[in-house]
């Protein structure tokens, strides 16, 4: 398996409950012609989740109750955040091997039930401005996975007509550029991929059955400190998005002011990491979770991180956890990891 990635966070906790890659929760899913759709279990609850998030590793665990006296024997589905081509930065998902094909399970997921191996399904269709494109893609052949290294040969590959119309549509950016000395003429994917894993699983009746992930998250991020100026002060138009999306409060901020004045830099001494989690999707079974369990490692002691959340305490130099009773996820979880990169 092959692909290009890119991309690349001190105690400061933004709390309050949460706000598209490692990422999702597990959810009852039924097949129709044009994917996948998820489907309440009014049988099945989540008793638990124990989730671990860091920017190296993702794991989940579950206990299910089937509370019905009858198995219940569905898909369960686990969809990933939205991942959007840009022609301005590569999106950062690990590849395992060389010698997997570029279609192949490209977050190295695994699933266990009651400690079992199971081999998912990887279900990936396309979408420019909320617009099924799969169908599309399919039909020109070209593949629905704009991560692969050799998606410019595909889309070269297209006739002019196609090209005109998928530029058009948003699907296709075209970066041309010529003078006498350097010149430019590509064409770079826009379209939004939505990877959701599937399998079959059988409920027993009146039995806990246990459901273990783990896999590689996709980790965005920049090369700097967007939402704060040259001097390390907020500022800019991203901070009201990343106050909105990670609750950056002011005893985060003014921590990273202090280690940028402290590094003696002329500029903050941080990069960007960014994990999103999808966590609604665990509202589709039985009542809510019983016990949630969040533990976040924010990979290095001199690293920050901020989440909305309640109720955080820090448990290690580098972890922190969360736990809620009878828990109904409302929001997604997104994570805002500042990597410091002079140490």
């Amino acid at each position: 398996m092959k692909a290009k990635s890119i991309l690349s966070a001190g105690l400061a906790l933004a709390l309050a409950l949460p706000a598209s890659a490692a990422l999702a929760n597990d959810t009852m899913a039924e097949l129709k012609t044009t994917g996948l759709y998820f489907v309440r279990s009014d049988a099945v609850a989540m008793e638990e989740e124990d989730l671990f998030i860091s920017m190296d590793e993702i794991r989940v665990d579950y206990v299910f109750y089937n509370s019905s006296d009858e198995d219940v024997r569905t898909i369960v589905a686990f969809p990933m955040p939205d991942i959007t081509a840009t022609m301005y930065g590569n999106i950062a998902v690990p590849w395992f091997g060389e010698d997997r094909e570029p279609d192949d399970n490209i977050f190295g997921f695994s699933v266990e039930i009651d400690g079992v191996p199971l081999e998912p399904e990887l279900e990936m269709r396309a979408f420019s401005l909320n617009l099924d494109i799969t169908d599309d893609l399919l039909a020109a052949g070209v593949p629905v996975n704009h991560l692969r290294l050799d998606i410019g040969e595909f889309l070269a590959a297209l006739d002019e007509e196609t090209k005109a119309d998928w530029i058009a549509r948003g699907i296709l950016y075209h970066d041309f550029y010529r003078d006498p000395d350097f010149s430019v003429d590509e064409h770079w994917p826009l379209w939004t991929m939505r990877a959701t894993y599937w399998w079959w699983a059988t409920f027993p009746a009146g039995e806990r059955i246990k459901v273990s992930h783990r896999y590689a998250p996709s980790v965005g991020g920049t090369v700097a400190a967007t939402f704060l100026d040259n001097t390390g002060r907020p500022g800019g138009d991203a901070l009201e998005e990343y106050q909105r999306r990670y609750c950056l409060d002011g005893p985060f901020l003014r921590a990273l002011e202090n280690a940028t004045r402290q590094s003696g830099r002329e500029y903050p001494p941080f990069s960007e990491a960014w994990i999103s989690y999808v966590l609604t999707t665990g509202g589709n079974w039985a009542g809510p979770i019983g016990r949630f369990t969040l533990t976040v490692d924010k990979g290095a002691p001199e690293n920050f991180i901020s989440f909305c959340g309640e109720g955080v305490e820090k448990i290690g130099p580098t972890t922190f956890r969360m736990v809620k009773e009878d828990f109904f996820p409302e929001r997604d979880l997104d994570f805002l990891f500042m990597r410091r990169y002079d140490h």
